[in-house]
C-alpha cells in the first residue's frame, strides 16, 4: 500500500501548491481582482474533471498494462513540459475576454502536467483494488485530500514567505520529478500483476454486478452535491476577496475549509453526524443572511469567521451525506468523475454565469438555497425522521443566532441584552418554533410517537426550504429606487444611485464598487465641480494637486471612478487616466460630468495600469507627469502589484525630475503606511503622509494620502507640513516586490 499512498499524498500536495503559486503570476496581468481567482479555480476544476474522465475510461476500457504504458507516456510529456513558469509574452497578451485569456494561459503553462496529476486520485486507487482485492480504497481519497490541505496551508505560511516565484517554480518541477518516480513504481507493481488482476477483476465484476447498480437518483446527488460545495467555495472566496484583498491567504482558507471536509468525511463515516451539521446549519445560513446586507460594515474577523464557518458546515453536509451515497469498489471512478463534474459545473456557474446573469454577487446566496432543496430531496430519498428533526432544533435556534450576531456587530458588547430581549420581542417565533417539534414528532390521531418516517417530515424541510428562499428574494428585491444602473462583469460589481432626486439644491449620483464608494457628484452644475469624498480641497491629494507650479501640468491618474480629480486640472493641463475596467469608464461618462468639464485635456488609457506603463515606455516615448495619483481599488481590495518595487521602478521612469506620487492608501483592514514608507526610502523619497478626518461637509470623507517626492522644498510648503500627519510609531514592514509581499503583517 506504501508506494499508492505515497504516489497520492505527492500528486495531491503538487497538484494545489500549484494553484496559488501560479495565480500569484498571473495575478498582477489582469487587474488583481477577485475575478482571476475564480477563473484560475474554474480551470483547475475543469482540468480535475479530464482528469478523472481519464481515469475512468482508461481503467474501464483498457487492460492494466497498457494502462501502465499510457499512462507512463503522459508523464513523460508533462516533464518534457517543465518548467511550468508562464511566458513573459502573455503579459502583452491581456486585451479580450479576460476569462478567456486566463484559460489559454494556464492552458499552455500547466495543462498537461495538471492534467495527468489531477488522474492521480482515482487511477492510483484503481490500480490498488486490482492490486489488493478486498481493501477498500476509500480512505486513500481521505490521504489524499490530506495532501492537498497540506499544501495549502503550507503556501502561504512557508513557501510564499521564505522563496521567491522561480524558487518555488524550481521546487515544484523537482517535485514533479519525484512523483514520476513514486507513480512509475505502482505502474511496476500493476504490470507485475497484471495477469492475476484481470483475473480478479473479471470475477470481483461478476461478484458485484448487482452491487454496482446505482439509480438516476443519486447519479445526480453525485453531481449536485459537489456542485453546491464548489458553488459555495468560490461564492465565499469572492465574497472574502472583494472586501479586504486578493491575496493568497484569502484562497487558501475556505479552500482549505472544503478540502478538511472532504478528508473528514472520506475517512470514515462515523466522522460526519447528520444531526449536528444539519442543526447547526440552519442557523448559520440565517446568519448568513443578515451579514450579507451589512457589507464592510461588519467587522473583518467576524465577516472572514462566519463566512468560513458556515462554509464548512455546508461542506461537511454535502460530502458527508455525498460519502454516504457511495458505490462498491468496481463504481469507484465513476463516482469520483461524477463529484469532479459537479465541481466543474460549479465553478462555470460562479465564474461564466453568475457574472452574465446577476448584476451583483448572488451565488452564495443561491448556493444555500440550493443546499437547503437537497437537504430535503435526501430526506425523502433516505425518508430520514433525522435530517427532520435536525432542522427543526437549527429553526428553534434562530433567534439565539440573530442575538449574537447582533452583539458580534458591537464588538461582542450587548449579548446579554440581545437574549433579554427574545423573551420581549420575539416570543412569537419561539412560540412558533416549539410548535415544529410535535408537529413532526406526534401522531394526533393517537397521540403517540410516530414512526421513523412520514411523509411530513419532509414537506417541513420543503416549506422551509421556501422560507430560506424568500428570505434571499426579500433582500435581492430590496434595491432602492433610486439605484440608476447596476452592472457586474469580471471585475466585480458597479451601482450608481441617484440621491435626493427631487432635491435641485441636494441631489446626487454615487458610484459604488461593491460596497465601496468610488466617487459622488452633485448634479447642480455650480456644485457639480466641488471635488467630494476622498478628493477634497483638504484631502493630500487635493493639497498636493493645487501646491503644483502654475503652467501647463501634465498630470495622471490610476484608477477612474467618478472622474473627481479632474475637478483639479486648469486651462491648458493634460490629465490622463488608467482604468482597467471598461464599465467604469461608461458609468463615468453617462451618469457623471467631472471628465465633461474638465478644463484640461482627458485622455483614457484602458487596461491594466502598470502594463499599460510599461508598454508605454517600452515605446519610447512614455508621458512625464508633475503628479501621478494612484487610486485603484478593487472595492476595498488593494490591488498589491501596484504597490510594489517592480511597479514604483515604473512610476519613476513617468515622473519628472521633482514629481509627485500620491497614493492614497485608507483602507478598513490594512495599515498600508509602512509599506509606501519602506518603498520610499527604497527609492529615496521624502515622505507625507496626511490623514484629513475632519470631515466639514458630509461629502467629504476621511480619508488618509501619502505624498511622496524628491524636491524637499515641495514637501517644506507650509501647506504641506501644516497638514502632514506627526511620525508614527515605527512599524517595520518588508519591502515588497513581485515575488514577495506580506499583508499579514499591516493588517489592522
Amino acid at each position: 500500500m506504501l508506494p499508492f499512498a505515497l504516489t497520492i499524498f505527492t500528486g495531491a500536495f503538487l497538484l494545489f501548491q500549484v494553484q496559488p503559486l501560479i495565480g500569484k503570476y498571473i495575478l498582477p496581468w489582469f487587474g488583481g481582482g477577485p475575478g482571476v481567482w475564480t477563473t484560475c479555480l474554474l480551470f483547475f476544476q475543469t482540468l480535475l474533471l479530464a482528469g478523472y474522465a481519464y481515469a475512468h475510461f482508461s481503467t474501464s476500457r483498457l487492460s492494466p498494462r497498457r494502462q501502465v504504458i499510457l499512462h507512463l507516456a503522459l508523464l513523460a510529456v508533462a516533464l518534457a513540459l517543465l518548467p511550468i513558469t508562464p511566458s513573459e509574452s502573455w503579459r502583452v497578451r491581456t486585451d479580450g475576454d479576460p476569462n478567456v485569456q486566463i484559460l489559454l494561459l494556464l492552458a499552455a503553462s500547466i495543462g498537461v502536467p495538471y492534467f495527468v496529476l489531477s488522474s492521480t486520485g482515482p487511477l492510483m486507487q484503481r490500480w490498488f483494488s486490482q492490486t489488493q482485492p478486498g481493501v477498500s480504497p476509500y480512505r486513500l481519497y481521505a490521504l489524499s485530500n490530506v495532501g492537498s490541505l497540506l499544501a495549502l496551508l503550507s503556501y502561504p505560511a512557508f513557501f510564499e514567505v521564505r522563496f521567491t516565484r522561480q524558487a518555488q517554480a524550481a521546487m515544484w518541477s523537482w517535485g514533479l520529478v519525484g512523483f514520476v518516480l513514486c507513480c512509475t513504481v505502482c505502474a511496476w507493481l500493476v504490470w507485475r500483476l497484471a495477469p492475476a488482476a484481470e483475473d480478479r477483476t473479471a470475477a470481483a465484476g461478476r461478484a458485484d454486478e448487482p452491487e454496482a447498480e446505482v439509480s438516476a437518483v443519486d447519479r445526480l446527488l453525485w453531481i449536485a452535491l459537489p456542485l453546491v460545495a464548489s458553488v459555495l467555495l468560490l461564492a465565499t472566496t469572492n465574497k472574502l476577496c472583494q472586501e479586504v484583498a486578493v491575496i493568497p491567504f484569502l484562497w487558501v482558507l475556505p479552500l482549505s475549509l472544503y478540502l478538511l471536509s472532504f478528508i473528514i468525511c472520506f475517512d470514515h463515516d462515523r466522522w460526519y453526524h447528520r444531526g449536528l451539521f444539519l442543526a447547526l446549519l440552519v442557523p448559520g445560513a440565517a446568519a448568513i443572511a443578515l451579514l450579507i446586507p451589512a457589507g464592510t460594515d461588519a467587522p473583518m474577523r467576524l465577516q472572514i469567521i462566519l463566512y468560513n464557518v458556515v462554509l464548512f458546515l455546508a461542506c461537511m453536509v454535502c460530502h458527508g451525506e455525498l460519502y454516504r451515497l457511495k458505490p462498491a469498489p468496481r463504481g469507484l471512478t465513476s463516482y469520483f468523475l461524477h463529484i469532479s463534474l459537479g465541481g466543474a459545473l460549479g465553478g462555470f456557474l460562479v465564474a461564466i454565469v453568475g457574472p452574465a446573469v446577476f448584476d451583483d454577487y448572488r451565488e452564495l446566496q443561491v448556493g444555500l438555497w440550493l443546499l437547503s432543496y437537497l437537504i430535503g430531496v435526501l430526506c425523502f430519498r433516505h425518508r430520514s425522521r433525522e435530517i427532520a428533526l435536525a432542522a427543526a432544533v437549527g429553526a428553534l435556534a434562530l433567534p439565539f443566532a440573530t442575538a449574537g450576531l447582533r452583539a458580534a456587530f458591537d464588538g461582542g458588547e450587548g449579548f446579554g441584552a440581545e437574549l433579554l430581549a427574545l423573551g420581549r420581542d420575539r416570543w412569537p417565533y419561539l412560540a412558533g418554533g416549539l410548535l415544529l417539534l410535535p408537529l413532526l414528532l406526534l401522531d394526533f390521531r393517537r397521540w403517540r410517537l410516530l414512526d421513523p418516517w412520514v411523509p411530513r417530515m419532509g414537506g417541513f424541510l420543503m416549506a422551509l426550504c421556501v422560507g430560506l428562499g424568500a428570505v434571499f428574494a426579500a433582500g435581492w428585491n430590496d434595491r432602492s429606487a433610486n439605484t440608476l444602473s447596476a452592472s457586474r462583469n469580471f471585475y466585480g460589481t458597479l451601482k450608481v444611485l441617484d440621491y435626493n432626486p427631487g432635491d435641485a439644491e441636494d441631489n446626487y449620483h454615487l458610484l459604488l464598487h461593491g460596497a465601496t464608494t468610488h466617487g459622488l457628484q452633485f448634479t447642480k452644475p455650480e456644485k457639480s465641480v466641488l471635488p467630494t469624498t476622498y478628493y477634497s480641497e483638504s484631502s493630500g491629494v487635493g493639497i498636493a494637486l493645487n501646491l503644483l507650479p502654475p503652467g501647463p501640468r501634465r498630470l495622471g491618474l490610476v484608477g477612474l471612478g467618478t472622474g473627481t480629480l479632474a475637478a483639479y486640472a486648469r486651462k491648458g493641463d493634460s490629465l490622463r487616466i488608467y482604468e482597467i475596467n471598461p464599465a467604469v469608464e461608461q458609468l463615468a461618462r453617462a451618469h457623471f460630468k467631472y471628465l465633461d468639464y474638465c478644463l484640461g485635456t482627458v485622455e483614457v488609457a484602458m487596461g491594466d495600469a502598470r502594463l499599460v506603463m510599461e508598454r508605454e515606455i517600452a515605446g519610447g516615448q512614455p508621458p512625464v507627469f508633475d503628479l501621478l495619483a494612484l487610486d485603484a481599488f478593487s472595492s476595498d481590495a488593494i490591488p498589491v502589484h501596484l504597490l510594489t518595487r517592480e511597479a514604483f521602478a515604473v512610476y519613476e521612469r513617468l515622473l519628472r525630475p521633482g514629481g509627485v506620487l500620491a497614493i492614497h492608501i485608507s483602507n478598513r483592514y490594512l495599515d498600508l503606511r509602512p509599506v509606501v514608507e519602506r518603498l520610499a526610502a527604497e527609492f529615496g523619497y521624502g515622505v507625507a503622509a496626511i490623514s484629513d478626518d475632519r470631515e466639514p461637509e458630509w461629502w467629504v470623507y476621511a480619508t488618509t494620502w501619502m505624498i511622496l517626492t524628491r524636491d524637499q522644498s515641495f514637501l517644506g510648503q507650509e501647506a504641506l507640513r501644516t497638514a502632514a500627519d506627526s511620525p508614527a510609531e515605527r512599524r517595520d514592514a518588508p519591502l515588497w516586490t513581485d515575488d514577495f509581499a506580506s499583508l499579514y503583517s499591516i493588517m489592522k
